[in-house]
């Protein structure tokens, strides 16, 4: 149901984001870049469980970004196939369940 993602992105940090820690900053983008999102063959992401390895950051020509390669771990919610969920369904319209 809810698992741990192994996962490895780059990460651009904008130049707006340098007054906050590398930590701080790559967490905030991640979860922005990934929460309420399926990753294919991953699942549902839900939030940020922890960083494991932050690489090198690189600054590229014309572009006053860092790229900073991370592995990080993400709460997913993955279901089993002919798993049942039970809950409420609170109202139903076209553009799906809720």
């Amino acid at each position: 149901m809810f698992v741990l993602a192994e996962m490895k992105d780059v990460v651009r940090v904008t130049p707006e984001h340098f007054h906050q820690s590398l930590t701080e900053s790559i967490t905030t983008l991640l979860n922005r870049k990934l929460a309420n999102k399926v990753v294919l063959n991953v699942g549902l992401c839900i939030a940020l469980f922890d960083i494991t390895c932050i690489g090198h950051s690189y600054i590229f020509p014309g572009d006053g970004s860092s790229h900073t390669e991370v592995k990080f771990r993400y709460i997913v919610f993955r279901p089993l196939v002919e798993e049942i969920l039970i809950g409420k369904i609170r109202t139903c319209s076209r553009e799906g369940v809720h």
